[in-house]
């Protein structure tokens, strides 16, 4: 993995700091949605497993292992979907308002989403990403060593289980798709409630019809894997966008938008076929600095650009290594694995 040196320009302070930040001006020629390359991203991605999913179907009277083989690329192209969604709550995908909107409730269907309630969730992760003092906003559960160490014996257990990989990558994704976006809280905005309601109504009316088709049992048998492969797939790709060895954390004045950009979000080199799928997301320190790129000028952006190559790289190894990385070692500045925090714990005791 690639260390990371200050890069400069610098802005600091808030999410407000953008809009005069040299990155701005520096990434605005890329910030320039494509009508024909949105309706492509469109068509390799929804045409493709809409069309995998009714394969799914026809292949039950065959074997539920050719069902399942089937759910491989079709989850794929169901994360690729997401990606897409993505990039309708950020307003990258087309020039117009109305456009990202309802293409984006649109495919908020697709993959369980409520669009009004997601991207203003969302929102919340880019402008708190990597601040000590704001966890919590739509990001992965962190504490420090010292704040483990605080906690009674069940809340540890708690914190393990959370961040065990079988619960995470196994029960998350049905968490994260299928339960998670039902709850609306009490304290949530009227537009928050209603974006939930809504797409709640309009999820039970299509599952409703779809079970009429094509029968609850088969209707379970081709959405549970699919939830199953693209929500493990998304989670780890948003996992180890920010949780990595030297990811980057800060507290108070010390935080900056901008460090948290490119600093706290990797670039995750993956082979092309798993850069399709996932959208470019990888290229995540570029859509944290500039998420008005829309996924397909992620890659020209850091490539024209030779500050960019600066920026903590990943492998598919490394990647798969962070799944490991569970607390934030302030004296080190390091993210590290349950094990190595007991050995520095120890060693500081000694």
């Amino acid at each position: 993995m690639n260390t990371f040196a200050p890069l400069t320009p610098v802005a600091s302070g808030d999410v407000s700091d953008r809009g005069n930040a040299p990155w701005r001006a520096l990434l605005a020629p890329y910030a320039q949605p494509r009508l024909g390359r949105s309706a492509l991203d469109l068509a390799t991605s929804v045409v493709p497993y809409l069309g995998l999913v009714v394969a799914m179907y026809f292949a039950l009277n065959v074997s539920y292992l050719v069902v399942l083989a089937i759910a491989i690329p079709a989850s794929g192209f169901l994360m690729r979907t997401f990606v897409i969604y993505h990039d309708c709550t950020h307003g990258s995908l087309f020039v117009s308002k109305r456009a990202n909107r309802w293409v984006g409730v649109a495919l908020g269907l697709l993959v369980y989403s409520p669009f009004v309630r997601w991207r203003h969730d969302h929102a919340i992760h880019h402008a708190t990403s990597g601040d000590l003092d704001r966890r919590g906003g739509g990001d992965v559960r962190t504490l420090t060593i010292g704040e483990y160490l605080a906690l009674g014996k069940r809340a540890r257990i708690g914190y393990h289980l959370f961040r065990n990989p079988l619960i995470m990558f196994g029960v998350g994704p049905f968490f994260s798709l299928v339960i998670g976006p039902r709850i609306v809280a009490r304290s949530a905005r009227p537009r928050m409630r209603q974006s939930v309601i809504v797409t709640n109504v309009a999820l039970a009316v299509a599952v409703a019809l779809l079970c009429w088709f094509v029968g609850w049992q088969s209707f379970l048998l081709i959405q549970a894997p699919l939830v199953l492969f693209a929500g493990a797939g998304g989670i780890w790709l948003f996992y180890v966008q920010h949780q990595f060895e030297d990811a980057y954390w800060e507290a108070g004045d010390s935080w900056t938008y901008v460090d948290s950009a490119l600093r706290g979000s990797s670039y995750m080199k993956l082979p092309k076929v798993l850069q399709f799928f996932s959208g470019n997301i990888g290229l995540h320190h570029i859509h944290h600095l500039s998420a008005r790129i829309p996924n397909y000028n992620l890659q020209r952006a850091h490539d024209e650009n030779p500050v960019f190559h600066q920026v903590p790289t990943l492998s598919l190894w490394d990647g798969l290594r962070a799944v490991n990385l569970k607390l934030w070692d302030e004296d080190r500045r390091q993210l590290v694995s349950f094990a190595e925090a007991r050995r520095r714990v120890a060693a500081a005791a000694l």
